[in-house]
């Protein structure tokens, strides 16, 4: 506890500090590219999806997210953002002010996604499957108030983020409790690689987990492969450790079809075992997962664009659980709007 106590104080010192230095410092020297308008983003997903074995079929809009991102100050940004519509329900994703430094250093402060991970931090926009993977979805999914720390080198490809978390679970802002979640995260981006690590300790029910995140990405020409493992451990007695694992690859090209300008073709085998609930201590079923699917884009600008994907998913559950409705071989059809 006292080590959590005095990461505490150095995320609040850190704040203090960059406010009264960029406040003499910048004041009177903002760019004159600068601007105080915020920039409005958004994701829709519509789509189609049925059960190959079963034959149940549904439409759903998998998610209407709108965000804003502006300026506060040269040395201060925030973000908002809201899913209106996820899976039928709104949520409260993104809340944060930031604080940033001209040498590297960034404090940020409020609600957002714990740094750790490399699939989880993909948004809807930036999907390469219709469904998110084990990883993203149930057993690194882990979003909290709380204050985090960055630096990201200017003459080196690394970047370091640690912060000190709410424990209880995302939406749950007026719960008080003993403890606190917290994690590390450090990338490196040599060349076309990307290696990532980082550990995390979360508590949002009576049971800790502490995890380990191991990822490498290449990205070159047309490709992107990636793989990422995560081992979980529960600090409770009778707890299995879990596994999980996430392998993919995209290969895209140029496309001249009516609006169309891109051709993607994804493959993706991930899997965990047996995972809880760290919310409810439910047991998750242990499975591996065969995805393939192809995405037809028309791509307008950076973060402006419009894909049509199929993806069909083959599951491979262990030790002869049964399939849970929803959760066995389907087909996905999806649009995906972003701008």
């Amino acid at each position: 506890m006292p080590v959590i106590l005095r990461l505490v104080k150095a995320g609040l010192l850190l704040t203090m500090a960059f406010a009264s230095a960029s406040g003499s410092a910048q004041t009177d020297t903002v760019p004159a590219k600068f601007s105080y308008v915020p920039k409005v983003h958004g994701v829709v997903r519509p789509r189609w999806e049925m059960e190959t074995e079963s034959g149940l079929q549904r439409f759903q809009v998998a998610n209407a997210r709108l965000w804003a991102d502006g300026n506060i100050a040269p040395w201060a940004d925030y973000r908002v953002l809201v899913d209106f519509c996820d899976q039928g329900t709104v949520k409260f994703i993104d809340a944060w002010v930031r604080f940033k430094s001209q040498k590297g250093w960034n404090v940020q402060l409020g609600q957002f996604r714990m740094p750790f991970g490399v699939d989880p931090f993909r948004g809807p926009q930036s999907y390469y499957f219709a469904n998110r993977s084990f990883i993203g979805k149930q057993v690194c999914n882990h979003r909290s108030p709380g204050i985090m720390a960055g630096y990201a080198a200017a003459a080196f490809p690394l970047n370091v983020s640690a912060g000190v978390f709410n424990p209880s679970p995302f939406g749950s802002h007026n719960v008080w409790k003993h403890g606190v979640s917290y994690s590390g995260k450090v990338l490196y981006s040599p060349g076309h690689w990307q290696l990532a690590t980082g550990f995390m300790s979360v508590r949002p029910g009576r049971v800790r987990a502490n995890m380990v995140d191991a990822a490498v990405t290449w990205n070159s020409g047309r490709w992107i492969v990636e793989g990422e493992y995560i081992w979980e451990h529960y600090c409770a007695e009778g707890f299995k450790d879990t596994h999980a694992y996430n392998f993919f690859a995209d290969y895209h090209m140029p496309l001249k079809l009516a609006w169309f300008n891109r051709l993607s073709f994804q493959g993706r085998f991930d899997g965990m075992t047996l995972h809880r609930n760290l919310t409810t201590l439910d047991n998750e079923a242990a499975r591996n997962r065969v995805t393939l699917g192809a995405t037809i884009s028309y791509i307008r600008a950076a973060g402006v664009h419009l894909d049509l994907r199929v993806n069909y998913e083959q599951y491979f559950y262990h030790h002869g659980y049964e399939t849970p409705q929803g959760q066995g071989n389907k087909l996905v059809a999806e649009a995906v709007f972003a701008f």
